[in-house]
């Protein structure tokens, strides 16, 4: 390994995902469920910083409020990384954390992968994309997709991706305060575990970007789940159904609902009740860190 061009990494967009729509279809042998989704990058999420340091240490120098440092899926995959390819590096990390948590954005999910692809890139380890999506899906489901870094139709537990081109949009993502736990709402006996199987074909098919989005196509089998939790999730579901369709994303907490234009879902977004988080942004059609793997 020669000389390292890049001493530190700042301001990398770790970028929220949406579930444009997400079956269950049922149960693995090894417990997890087996899914059909979409997946959606926004370009929003949270910024990372990345500064190498040359004694080993991997140190998260940014408190995230109820996750430990040793928990934190950032430093373990920094930790895997280092690990699986022997690096003598190590790595100072700080976040700034603008996804809420237990909102079904993937927020930890992405922060881990940008952690991965950053470093491939600074302690200059120069792993494959796929090498580098078989360790993220040791870190978790969602993870190996924002490695693929590409809008994709995924299957499994979400692990095995297909690229689809989308057309851009602009969604206006709401947040209610309350966090949903996604174990607990798969755990739940009421979810729904036996949708049909479906194609990318079927997918492709019926998705236009003239159609009434996202009722155009499948559903998310876990809203109705969470609606009957959670009041607060419910509420806003119902805000949005004389305004536009909508949809929750993963296991909620977040509400989406997309436009064709910034300027009318900025005007969605006034008419919102002041205690709802919410954020307009735009599709984006690949990671921003893609080009650091292979």
């Amino acid at each position: 390994m020669g000389p390292l061009a890049d001493v530190s990494l700042r301001d990398c967009l770790a970028p929220a995902k949406l579930n444009l729509f997400l079956h269950i279809t049922g149960r693995r042998p090894d417990g997890y469920h087996a899914l059909q989704t979409v997946f959606q990058l926004l370009d929003w999420g949270d910024r990372m910083h990345f500064t190498r340091r040359d004694d080993g240490v991997i140190s998260r120098k940014t408190d995230v409020p109820g996750v430990p440092e040793a928990d934190d899926l950032v430093v373990r995959a920094a930790r895997l990384l280092q690990t699986t390819t022997r690096s003598a590096l190590g790595v100072d990390i700080e976040i700034d954390k603008i996804m809420p948590m237990g909102a079904g954005l993937g927020g930890g999910s992405s922060d881990a992968a940008t952690t991965l692809l950053a470093l491939n890139r600074l302690w200059g380890t120069n792993l494959s994309r796929q090498t580098l999506q078989d360790l993220a899906l040791k870190l978790g489901a969602d993870v190996p997709f924002f490695i693929f870094g590409r809008n994709a139709f995924a299957e499994g537990v979400g692990e095995a991706l297909q690229v689809v081109d989308l057309p851009k949009r602009f969604f206006l993502v709401v947040t209610p305060a309350v966090h949903v736990p996604t174990a607990a709402i798969f755990s739940e006996k009421a979810l729904t575990r036996d949708s049909k199987v479906l194609t990318i074909t079927d997918f492709l098919a019926q998705h236009s970007s003239d159609a009434d989005w996202p009722d155009s196509f499948g559903r998310n089998d876990m809203q109705a789940v969470v609606v009957e939790k959670y009041a607060e999730v419910a509420a806003v579901i119902e805000w949005f159904s004389n305004l536009s369709p909508a949809r929750m994303t993963g296991s909620g907490a977040s509400v989406f609902a997309a436009f064709r234009s910034k300027a009318e879902a900025e005007m969605a977004q006034a008419k919102l009740p002041a205690s709802w988080k919410s954020t307009v942004t735009e599709s984006l059609d690949s990671h921003p860190l893609f080009a650091f793997a292979s």
